[in-house]
């Protein structure tokens, strides 16, 4: 006989007894009812759910539902059930395949990834043998004197990109020529220490000598670069915001020309190593040579389309190397203006700055997307990529030596690569924030300097910090060593030309 629950009259699927009133009830609706009310629901008797006693009785099995207690619907179920079991077992073949597919392509990838491996790795092999082994031929050119110019006479010349020329055989045999000897003279001098080099605890005493404010305009403040002439390193030129360029003599304190003929800024400037020319490069998209002497332009450069980044002179005095945020690179004549080269890299940004190794046969630029390249320029080649940076390239320089690059971008940190080994073998991390404007090494290799935030001075090879000059209340733009490291001297957005020494 079935039991009855006294709550819903149907048979109880848990069955329990109450020993106040001796009816059952289904569990579920008794417990409820007791947390409700605390008592039995038949004769109001006190109850507790511990109270409830269950009853052991036979599985319930539910009779079958109407719809399956004929033939005709029992049939119809085994046919619904089979369509499903069809069904999922299409469905499963389907993910099968779509997984073979996958797994194909996955192994097709795989080889083809490994096939580039391979031929990346080729090709940074011979990079690096190409590199080791850059010995050019014996010999040099003579290099032309400097033709006098007149100030009467001299009207400048605009050279265009379209009116270039090519690198002939002559161009690279002179350039050949001339990392010849700069190699065979490195290798004589080898790691002799200069005579007359400033010693290191000299430059760590080195304080403030003097400051110049007075020489671009105060409407426009900000001095954006600097450069010393390596003949008489007394000789400076400053570019501004106010769009000229300043030559300044150290000793006698006083401007000895006045560089005017830009459209906008002047961001970069160079002095020739040899004549008594000054080169500089602006965002109005030209670079300009000038007469010191005659404070004139001799010659406008305009191989770019955008703003000009960066300028280099090569080792020979003729050429000029350039870059530009319209992603090219140009190699110009400096005595005729015409573009020998210029080549774009597809897959860079913008150029933001750029520097030629010391025998002139290889270059670096660095990009807007935080890559430093290395190029033949016989070739117009990228031979090498250091990435590793974090925002755009600030500055690069090449230590004397060869063997050595360093480089800074916007993530205060100052990397030195080993051209050799083709790797960075130290990070000199600077403060968080710092801004690094400009880098460069003494003429012996000894000394590294950073400007930026402030001016440091780094012992190579230990690359530790020997000096700190916080003189400058802007931002620093430029550093250079005088002669021997005698002195240093920094430019600053805050429109000062500052020197340091004994």
């Amino acid at each position: 006989m079935a039991l009855t629950c006294s709550l819903s009259n149907e048979v109880p699927e848990q069955p329990v007894l109450s020993p106040v009133s001796h009816c059952v009830f289904e569990r579920r609706l008794i417990e409820k009812y007791i947390a409700e009310n605390g008592v039995d629901p038949i004769n109001g008797q006190p109850l507790a759910e511990d109270d409830l006693i269950e009853i052991k009785t036979s599985p319930i099995v539910r009779p079958r539902p109407p719809s399956a207690t004929s033939i005709p619907a029992i049939i119809k179920l085994l046919q619904d059930e089979w369509d499903a079991c069809m069904l999922h077992s299409f469905t499963q073949r389907q993910q099968l395949q779509t997984a073979k597919q996958e797994l194909s392509h996955a192994l097709y990838q795989h080889d083809a990834a490994c096939r580039v491996i391979a031929r990346l790795t080729k090709e940074a092999n011979a990079a690096r043998e190409a590199l080791a082994q850059l010995k050019p031929q014996a010999g040099i050119a003579p290099i032309p004197a400097a033709m006098p110019v007149s100030v009467d006479t001299v009207t400048p010349m605009t050279v265009d990109v379209s009116e270039g020329g090519e690198m002939t055989e002559h161009v690279i045999q002179k350039l050949d020529d001339t990392a010849a000897v700069l190699t065979a003279e490195r290798k004589k001098r080898g790691k002799k220490v200069p005579e007359g080099l400033a010693a290191a605890d000299d430059i760590r005493g080195y304080k403030q000598q003097s400051s110049h404010s007075g020489l671009h305009s105060v409407s426009t403040p900000g001095i954006l670069g600097l450069d010393l002439c390596m003949s008489n390193t007394d000789r400076v030129v400053t570019g501004g915001a106010d769009k000229n360029a300043i030559v300044f003599d150290r000793k006698s304190e006083e401007v000895v020309a006045t560089l005017k003929g830009h459209t906008k800024k002047v961001t970069s400037v160079l002095y020739h190593p040899r004549e008594d020319v000054a080169v500089t490069a602006s965002p109005d998209a030209s670079i300009r040579v000038w007469s010191i002497p005659t404070s004139s332009c001799s010659l406008i450069i305009k191989a770019h389309d955008s703003n000009v980044t960066g300028i280099s002179i090569h080792a020979t005095g003729d050429y000029l190397l350039s870059s530009s945020t319209d992603q090219h690179w140009a190699f110009s004549d400096m005595k005729t203006g015409r573009v020998l080269a210029k080549v774009a890299d597809p897959l860079s940004s913008a150029v933001t700055c750029t520097q030629f190794h010391p025998d002139g046969l290889i270059f670096g630029t660095g990009t807007a997307d935080s890559v430093i390249k290395i190029w033949d320029l016989k070739e117009k080649a990228n031979v090498a990529n250091f990435p590793g940076h974090t925002g755009q390239i600030t500055s690069i320089a090449f230590s004397e030596n060869g063997y050595y690059l360093a480089t800074a971008a916007e993530d205060a940190q100052v990397k030195l690569w080993d051209l050799r080994k083709l790797k960075n073998f130290k990070i000199i991390s600077l403060d968080d924030g710092y801004e690094v404007k400009s880098l460069t090494f003494d003429q012996s290799g000894t000394y590294l300097a950073v400007a930026g935030t402030d001016v440091r001075v780094f012992l190579c090879k230990q690359w530790t910090q020997l000096a700190d000059f916080t003189e400058h209340s802007g931002l620093a733009t430029g550093v250079k060593f005088g002669q021997n490291a005698a002195f240093i001297a920094s430019s600053s957005l805050d429109r000062s030309l500052k020197f340091y020494g004994h």
